[in-house]
């Protein structure tokens, strides 16, 4: 079982940044992928990123470039750094754990963009 809990979360105008925060109930590096996912209003659930147990990263097109994954083995956290967004940002954003082909989610942490 892995919980996650996700912060971070808010309103902010269009090109600004936030930092979204994953906690999660047990070692990141004991868990296959960690990933970001977003879900508009409207519109299906899609992967932003991801961070594999041994640190590789991977975006969405739609955020290289702007969006960074990153983890903290020793405080079992990981982040998504978001720069430069944008109204299309807007979304629940949601922290996904996957461990031996079993996924875990969060329960979501919404961000506005405004323009």
């Amino acid at each position: 079982q892995v919980q996650l809990v996700e912060s971070g979360g808010g309103l902010v105008q269009a090109g600004e940044s936030l930092r979204l925060s994953c906690a999660a109930s047990r070692r990141i590096d004991d868990i296959n992928n960690m990933r970001w996912y977003r879900q508009a209003p409207g519109k299906q659930r899609e992967l932003v990123a991801t961070i594999t147990s041994g640190g590789t990263t991977s975006y969405a097109d739609s955020v290289k470039g702007r969006f960074t994954i990153s983890s903290d083995n020793a405080k079992n956290t990981v982040d998504l750094q978001m720069n430069s967004l944008k109204p299309e940002d807007t979304a629940v954003y949601y922290c996904n754990a996957e461990r031996f082909l079993i996924n875990y989610w969060g329960k979501g942490t919404l961000v506005t963009v405004s323009s």
